[in-house]
């Protein structure tokens, strides 16, 4: 099996308008080329985004909403990559979603971090921060979600196995990598499977983005790919997403999803297609 063909999109890249990127070699021709260099079919700029119709953004969020969204458009094109236009929004710790539902055509691909619980206190209240809470928000959070009146077929859920769950003290440059590990290993099965199952009959997407070799010991690779496999068993279907905001994260991306493709033992009838298989 060669599992590097599965490997022909990538639905979540920043580009300079997002501002933990602000790198002008991050946009759209320099993405564009990426997508032709290893040969992906479609690509999806995701940047930060809270649609000021919704409510006052929170400070981080300001100058992010539809005015600053826009300016990335028209994105340029090729013979053999559709560049998509998407957002990554955010989910507030009152489950206030960044994204009118009068804006949801504007997008092709709508992406949502349920686990950005750096964001302290927009995400998590301060009083109660322990791992056992953000254990029971990484269930209590998605769930949440997928009770929305959402368009589920162009949804993707970003960062299931991401280490903001449990930053440390001087996020980004330092977040704590073994706590956010205890977070995932304080769900039990079954509450993975029940969201998860439930993931899969809303028909959202899975989304790939952890660093496969980024985990020097095997326990902990372990650890990580056992929520994919959870997932894969019950019925999720999944997308890759660099979830790059520089152009050196690109130069690996194609090899990081295939290695956990091959991990994972995916095929075609596991991926989340929400541009058709063209």
């Amino acid at each position: 099996m060669d599992y590097s063909k599965l490997v022909d999109h990538d639905l979540h890249i920043h580009t300079y308008l997002s501002g933990c990127s602000d790198d002008p070699e991050q946009n759209p021709l320099r993405i564009l080329r990426y997508a032709e260099e290893n040969g992906l079919r479609h690509i999806c700029t995701a940047d930060h985004y809270w649609d000021e119709t919704v409510s006052e953004p929170w400070l981080p969020y300001i100058d992010h909403g539809n005015e600053r969204q826009a300016r990335i458009l028209p994105l340029p094109q090729s013979e053999n990559v559709t560049f998509h236009f998407g957002c990554e929004t955010e989910l507030s710790k009152e489950m206030v979603l960044g994204l009118h539902p009068d804006n949801y055509d504007k997008f092709d691909f709508i992406i949502i971090p349920t686990t950005h619980l750096h964001f302290m206190p927009f995400t998590v209240d301060p009083k109660d921060n322990s791992t056992e809470r953000r254990a029971e928000l990484y269930i209590s959070r998605l769930d949440g979600v997928l009770d929305m009146d959402l368009p589920f077929h162009k949804v993707g859920i970003a960062h299931l196995a991401c280490n903001l769950l449990a930053p440390g003290v001087n996020y980004p440059a330092e977040v704590d990598h073994k706590e956010h590990l205890r977070v995932l290993d304080l769900i039990p099965d079954a509450a993975y499977r029940e969201v998860y199952s439930k993931m899969a009959r809303r028909g959202v997407g899975f989304e790939i983005n952890f660093p496969y070799f980024g985990y020097y010991e095997k326990d902990e690779l372990e650890r990580v790919l056992r929520i994919h496999r959870i997932a894969k068993d019950c019925g999720c279907k999944f997308y890759f997403g660099s979830d790059a905001h520089h152009p050196d994260k690109l130069d690996t991306a194609k090899a990081n999803f295939t290695a956990i493709a091959e991990a994972l033992d995916l095929f075609e009838e596991n991926m989340f297609r929400p541009f058709g298989d063209k």
